[in-house]
């Protein structure tokens, strides 16, 4: 068979510059095709809201990229993500008459070398477990698979409440607790940073940061949540726990209380938290609290940039928007 000529793009260029129409449609045509080849015919992965699209793109800054074709059509993008020295990619996209002409490769190396010039340690991404086409597409590129990551929901549920909210804090006392809480990630993960990832989400009102504390005002740990529906224009049914970190793992069973409470409070059916595999211990706490299994991702780490687990402490990093 005669190989198929690369076609020439431009880019590089800010994914912010690309009309949120051109950018959701190339989303929705390549992931409801991914999830075709996996034998689920029926399901179209529906477009982004606007203020999810917003907070990716400030998160991401600089790492989100995208690239054109010669006649100036949305040809792919990619999300590079540095949280610090903890690096991740996604969601990325290529357009399917452009798969198998080394576009996918461009783009992940382009943000692999982002996220090394940044000082990443950590640089890694997730996808579907079942997902044979992708898996071997990121192991030719040096990536290699690692534990599962398992989404767990808590139904919404009344109690003593939420614990403190980041965004209900005066700006001085809300630059504390930031403070606080890079200190504490720094002390559990040395190197990661939230800051930007909190800072956005509450910039563009899609959520908030739980903040636990013991009697004293210290602070034991924080939750990133997003309570804005993925998509616009429907019902808000989960809120989306995004990072953890805890001090101590025997506080799980207050995360899961304090998710459930804030679920109820923003009006959602239920929170939803990502817990990778090496958390074994605290998947059980969170299934113990009640949490149902709703899904499951394929961690994946560029050769010599594996996650550290947090040691008696907790760290969970959602590699998703």
């Amino acid at each position: 068979m005669k190989a198929v000529a690369p076609r020439r793009l431009a880019g590089p260029v800010p994914l912010s510059t690309v009309p949120l129409s051109e950018l959701n449609a190339l989303f929705s045509d390549a992931f409801s095709e991914r999830y075709r080849r996996d034998g689920m015919v029926g399901v179209r992965v529906p477009p982004l809201h606007p203020r999810v699209w917003g907070f990716a793109f400030e998160a991401a800054g600089d790492g989100a990229m995208a690239w054109r074709d010669e006649t100036g059509a949305l040809a792919a993008f990619n999300l590079a993500h540095v949280s610090g020295r903890e690096g991740w990619m996604g969601p990325l996209a290529v357009r399917e008459d452009l798969q198998g002409q080394g576009v996918g490769g461009r783009i992940v190396a382009a943000a692999v070398r982002h996220l090394r010039e940044a000082g990443c340690t950590i640089i890694g991404l997730e996808t579907m477990p079942r997902t044979m086409d992708n898996i071997g597409f990121y192991a030719r590129r040096g990536f290699l698979p690692g534990r599962v990551t398992v989404t767990v929901t808590l139904a919404a549920a009344t109690g003593d409440g939420p614990p403190a909210r980041l965004g209900q804090r005066s700006p001085s006392a809300r630059a504390d607790a930031l403070r606080a809480c890079t200190a504490l990630l720094d002390r559990l993960r040395p190197g990661a940073d939230y800051a930007r990832e909190i800072t956005a989400t509450l910039a563009h009102g899609i959520g908030d940061c739980l903040l636990f504390e013991d009697a004293a005002g210290r602070l034991d740990g924080f939750a990133l949540y997003h309570d804005v529906p993925l998509v616009e224009g429907r019902s808000l049914e989960e809120i989306r726990v995004l990072k953890v970190a805890l001090a101590d793992r025997r506080q799980v069973p207050r995360l899961a209380a304090a998710v459930a409470a804030q679920a109820r409070v923003s009006g959602a059916l239920r929170g939803a938290l990502r817990v990778q595999g090496e958390y074994g211990e605290t998947f059980a706490a969170l299934v113990g609290a009640g949490a149902r299994v709703r899904w499951t991702d394929l961690r994946m780490h560029l050769g010599g940039c594996e996650e550290p687990a947090a040691g008696a402490g907790l760290v969970l990093s959602n590699w998703e928007i």
